[in-house]
């Protein structure tokens, strides 16, 4: 049903759900998997982030380290990426690059309250593919 799967990740509980959901679709379609985490340089302010070279080194090894940990807890292959700009817009792009059958978020990022989170929100109304939230 699925041969390729995206995941993006921020590290937040939601995202840890989304990705147990999405390791275990890879491992039951045997699907090509692929993880995904942006630093988000909206969140932190772009010209901010992107002049300081020591925060986003601290966050690209964040996103290593939980790309990694993906990586080791699946039964298939992983493909890791990191890329910096807006959260939602780099997950649609990276999809359409991938050709990804199936898009899986967590339902709220580190910032969010009780509802869905922005960047899932946005995800959901401007993928043009089928979005998982968990």
């Amino acid at each position: 049903m699925y041969e390729t799967i995206l995941i993006a990740t921020d590290g937040s509980d939601s995202a840890e759900r989304a990705t147990d959901h999405a390791l275990d679709l890879a491992s039951r379609f045997d699907a090509d998997l692929h993880a995904l985490y942006v630093v988000d340089t909206q969140r932190y302010g772009g010209s901010m982030v992107s002049d300081a070279d020591a925060i986003t080194a601290d966050l690209e090894e964040r996103g290593r380290e939980l790309l990694d940990d993906i990586a080791s807890r699946a039964d298939v292959d992983v493909t890791t990426e990191i890329r910096s700009g807006r959260p939602s817009q780099l997950i649609g792009e990276y999809a359409d690059e991938i050709d990804a059958e199936l898009v899986v978020i967590g339902n709220r990022g580190l910032g969010s309250g009780g509802e869905i989170g922005s960047t899932a929100e946005r995800v959901v109304r401007y993928v043009d593919r089928p979005v998982i939230t968990a």
